[in-house]
């Protein structure tokens, strides 16, 4: 007889994951199918910010916007490692929206959430500030508004991590073919990507968590809708070599009335994005068009005293949002708000989350257990508010004191790999670091500070099988990597995947 579970979710992204993490803290049994990489689709391609949504303000989506400030500061208190406060410029510009508009817009933004950590909206004179010296003569007002930068696929990750560390199964690279009604359970067959093996398991519901594949699940996979739930909408960025110093962003105004930011990447880059428009096709194919690239150069030269050019790239990514269909003419406009649904007719229950944004992942997961509750019964209370993931525990103000320690007991380490340790790991980092005493300690370095001791621990831990999912996801070292130093990683975890194999048998 297959497995029971209370609970099958379907999809390794942020909604997912955080879902599973929410069951399983309740006492539910729970079991997560990602059929690739956990975060490798929409979570990992976002802008990177955990934000209430200024602009959403001008569609009056108030609702989503209180919900989403006041979990700015709950997050960032969860996990202070992966978020940390960050400081955005917004220029006035005579000829868009008047500077009464963006006072009455910020004056809402900073007290429609509770705001208690992060300060206050506050007037530049960019004549005299530093952050009006890369911009160009003629903006010399801007609004400075605080938000946060998140890691958003290790996100995705500490919340599988802890989900499983409360009983919840993960199993990543697994496929779900089918599920059927089999009486009062659902019976659902997974096929294994690496071996093609199928197992079955049954689960008293299903919740669809699928991303942009969320529509193609209930056509393909459960057979329940035919219908359209989710409108796809191509966001795209580019990382250009640092255009500035200072450690603010840049919330910039288009004249088609769009927004985009410039914020400081990974030490050595700015991250200029992001775009929107409708997309048609496969989500796992998405690429930037040579039409985005034009516009978000054009875009920040309009700004910029010194222009952004196609030669400035150093490495582009695109994602595909699923927003909720709600027939809005313009993809911009299109709500980013999240719209759970029950189907399944008699019997058991498919409840689908269509939209969503990762700031409000958290409370998008306890509005699922209300649907969850309502459709097999509760289990347990809501408690995130107050958690911490994984490596988190020593507190938002805690950081520099943390990374003064690893630096005292690591001396061997560069400056800029224990910074970026710490701030990927947290208190996990004294697992990856462990006894060594020197640099030798941690075994081979394939770059950059990448050393085995770390990916071991990735992969034991974290679900890690390729050089991408490392590079690219638990890592952001693949804007750095050669191909020669991904192949050696590459080739380096098969043979460390292979002898852990061996050893099992």
């Amino acid at each position: 007889m297959s497995q029971v579970f209370d609970i099958f979710v379907i999809g390794g992204g942020i909604n997912g994951c955080g879902i599973a993490r929410d069951a399983a803290g309740r006492g539910y049994s729970v079991c997560l199918a990602e059929m690739n990489d956990l975060g490798s689709g929409t979570s990992s391609w976002s802008t990177k910010l955990i934000h209430g949504g200024l602009r959403y303000l001008e569609h009056y989506e108030f609702r989503l916007v209180r919900e989403a400030l006041i979990e700015r500061e709950v997050l960032l208190n969860m996990a202070p490692h992966i978020i940390w406060p960050l400081r955005f410029v917004l220029p006035h510009h005579k000829g868009m929206r008047p500077a009464w508009l963006l006072r009455l817009g910020l004056f809402l933004y900073d007290h429609l959430g509770g705001r208690k950590i992060l300060p206050p909206t506050r007037v530049l004179d960019l004549r005299s500030d530093t952050a009006g010296g890369p911009l160009k003569d003629e903006f010399t007002k801007a609004f400075e508004y605080s938000d946060c930068w998140v890691n958003d696929a290790r996100l995705v990750v500490l919340n599988a991590m802890d989900a499983r560390a409360k009983g919840a199964e993960i199993s990543t690279r697994t496929k779900v073919v089918s599920a059927k009604k089999g009486g009062e359970l659902w019976e659902i067959d997974l096929q294994a990507a690496d071996t093609g093996a199928m197992r079955r398991v049954s689960a008293r519901v299903i919740v669809n968590a699928g991303g942009p594949w969320v529509d193609d699940i209930l056509r393909t996979s459960i057979g329940e809708n035919e219908a359209r739930n989710v409108r796809l909408v191509q966001g795209s960025h580019i990382v250009v070599r640092k255009k500035f110093e200072h450690p603010k962003a840049y919330f910039f105004q288009n004249s088609d009335e769009r927004i985009f930011f410039a914020i400081p990447y990974e030490q050595d880059f700015t991250l200029i994005g992001t775009t929107d428009q409708d997309f048609h096709g496969d989500p796992s194919n998405v690429k930037i068009s040579d039409e985005e690239i034009s516009y978000l150069c054009d875009g920040a030269s309009h700004y910029f005293k010194e222009p952004v050019t196609r030669d400035d790239i150093v490495w582009t990514y695109s994602g595909v949002r699923p927003l909720y269909d709600d027939g809005a003419s313009k993809a911009q406009e299109a709500t980013r708000d999240y719209v759970l649904r029950t189907d399944g007719g008699a019997g058991p229950k498919v409840i689908n989350v269509f939209g969503g944004k990762i700031t409000t992942y958290r409370r998008l997961a306890e509005s699922m257990l209300e649907k969850v509750e309502a459709a097999i019964g509760g289990k347990g209370a809501p408690w995130t508010r107050a958690s911490v993931l994984p490596g988190g525990e020593f507190g938002v103000s805690g950081f520099t004191d943390l990374l003064s320690k690893v630096r005292a007991d690591y001396p061997f380490l560069e400056t800029s790999q224990s910074e970026r340790l710490v701030r990927s790991y947290g208190l996990k980092v004294f697992e990856i670091l462990g006894e060594a005493r020197s640099s030798e300690g941690l075994g081979e370095d394939f770059g950059h500070g990448l050393t085995e001791a770390e990916v071991r621990y990735l992969m034991k831990n974290e679900w890690a099988q390729t050089a991408a999912d490392v590079v690219w996801r638990r890592s952001k070292l693949g804007i750095r990597f050669t191909p020669e130093q991904t192949a050696r990683l590459d080739t380096f975890m098969r043979e460390h995947k292979q002898l852990q194999k061996f050893a099992a048998e």
